[in-house]
């Protein structure tokens, strides 16, 4: 799924097992638990945001800090049957089934009889939002755990090698066709001057992100093979777009402008460290191109925004703005109010740009043309500031992401790309609103899932490959085995939820 690199750190953090204060210190206010990630190296006792929020609220926290994904895991599972309860998990990951059932348990608090009064800033986005009020509300309207906002998350997108199209006086595809005529001349043309016919015109891995390219034919769907289009659900698995999409993909990889190692290989295996290795891809399917390259060729790759299907332009949103499952507090927490209360700052920009930047003229200045710059190099950033000084890096924290602020960074490129990824958002759709399922209706589409899933993947990767025909009798065969393995029963399941909320979730 979504996939970024990064170094594992294998130990885990846990502090404050009831260790006393000095004389003369305050005890904690509450015990704080949570996972940062396991790239991360930022400290949570020595973090200077909760030593500002501090300041700010007068509300301090004994920590217990995860890093490893594992562990944190098992810890959830520990939470959930009610072992050593902290008063609040931050930087949760909490899943829905996970959030739903901690819920049940009597482990989280209903948070939304406090948040109009307490927290009003984030109370006025759920108001104002009701597809958002859904997605973090329990069947029941229970609100057990918030979310982050971020409307420029990571998204599988396409990358192109501007250098090449340069090089090869190319024009930016903007179709299907179009695309293709670049590809070939990528594969014949040695764009990367090397003289050796080494290039890959596309790269990828597996078939869920070729399906990504199925915007370029009108699909959209999610990972349940649905979409949600004026209230009625739909699925484009057995579609003659579909068919024409999977067509295109064979005839792409037959003229070997697909990676042929797309199917087999490893994020890993692909990925180029020697800075001095010749680029070989000129398109890249992944989130963001330093999955594949090294960072001093970065500059080479520019964002391809969504081909057109019928003279429009449409994308599928992976994730949407919004991130569920960051934040809850415990039955442990005798005072939840003073809590919210707390959290409330991370949904205003001020407290957002504290948290993720750091404070105006302590960690960043704006200059006389409106753009941002650090006040240290890039490298103390990296290393002291950003670890330091802030809590960004990691898994998701509760609150809003700025991004008009994160469109004025001085440097041009890191802007550039940020502005392409505003505009594919403006693009992209979601195709099914986030909604929390039943713990019935949830089981019963992953079984479905677990069924459907494997087949049509793999089918549809053997019809890109030629393994199997694209004929009149496989294309049938493979519809009525998808709707066999219960692809009209998971569109059931899914339509239940517009209808309860009019088609608008």
């Amino acid at each position: 799924m979504k996939k970024m690199t990064a170094l594992l750190l294998v130990t885990v953090f846990l502090a404050g097992c009831g260790c006393a204060p000095a004389d003369g210190q305050k005890a904690p206010d509450y015990i704080l638990e949570g996972f940062d990630g396991e790239s991360s190296n930022c400290n949570w006792e020595t973090n200077l945001f909760f030593t500002r929020m501090e300041e700010k609220t007068g509300i301090s926290f004994q920590f217990r800090e995860f890093t490893s994904y594992t562990s944190w895991q098992q810890r959830k599972n520990e939470i959930l049957a009610g072992e050593n309860l902290p008063d609040l998990l931050f930087k949760a990951e909490l899943t829905t089934s996970e959030t739903r059932e901690m819920y049940e348990a009597g482990v989280l608090t209903d948070l939304k009889p406090y948040l109009e009064q307490y927290a009003p800033d984030l109370w006025t986005l759920l108001e104002e939002n009701p597809d958002v009020m859904a997605a973090v509300s329990m069947p029941d309207g229970a609100i057990p755990a918030l979310p982050a906002f971020n409307s420029l998350q990571n998204n599988d997108a396409m990358w192109i090698n501007e250098k090449w199209l340069k090089r090869l006086g190319l024009e930016t595809p903007e179709t299907a066709d179009e695309l293709t005529e670049v590809l070939r001349a990528f594969r014949d043309r040695d764009p990367n001057g090397n003289g050796k016919k080494d290039e890959v015109p596309l790269a990828f891995i597996g078939m869920w992100e070729l399906r990504f390219l199925g915007h370029a034919f009108g699909i959209i769907d999610n990972d349940y093979y649905i979409t949600c289009t004026d209230g009625k659900v739909i699925s484009s698995l057995t579609g003659e777009n579909q068919r024409a999409f999977l067509t295109w993909l064979h005839e792409l990889w037959e003229e070997n402008l697909l990676d042929h190692n797309g199917f087999t290989t490893a994020e890993s295996l692909r990925q180029i460290t020697d800075e001095k290795q010749d680029i070989p891809y000129g398109m890249i399917l992944s989130s963001t191109p330093l999955t594949v390259i090294p960072s001093a060729s970065l500059n080479q790759y520019t964002m391809l925004m969504p081909l057109k299907y019928e003279g429009k332009q449409v994308y599928r949103d992976l994730t949407g703005s919004l991130i569920r499952g960051t934040f809850a507090i415990t039955s442990r927490c005798k005072e939840p109010e003073r809590l919210v209360q707390w959290v409330n700052g991370l949904y205003t920009e001020d407290g957002a740009l504290m948290a993720q930047y750091g404070l105006e003229e302590e960690e960043y200045s704006w200059r006389e043309d409106g753009l941002w710059e650090w006040k240290d190099d890039l490298t103390t950033v990296a290393e002291e500031i950003l670890p330091g000084r802030t809590i960004a890096s990691g898994a998701p924290i509760p609150g809003i992401s700025p991004v008009d602020f994160q469109t004025k960074y001085a440097d041009e490129y890191t802007r550039s790309n940020i502005l392409q990824m505003t505009e594919l958002k403006k693009l992209a759709v979601l195709p099914y609103p986030q909604v929390v399922l039943t713990r019935e209706d949830e089981q019963a589409a992953a079984e479905i899932q677990k069924e459907l899933a494997p087949y049509a993947e793999q089918t549809m990767a053997r019809f890109v490959t030629g393994d199997l025909p694209l004929d009149d009798a496989h294309w049938q065969a493979f519809c009525e085995t998808v709707n066999e393995k219960g692809l009209k029963a998971m569109i059931a399941i899914w339509q239940k939820y517009i209808d309860e909320f009019g088609g608008n979730p």
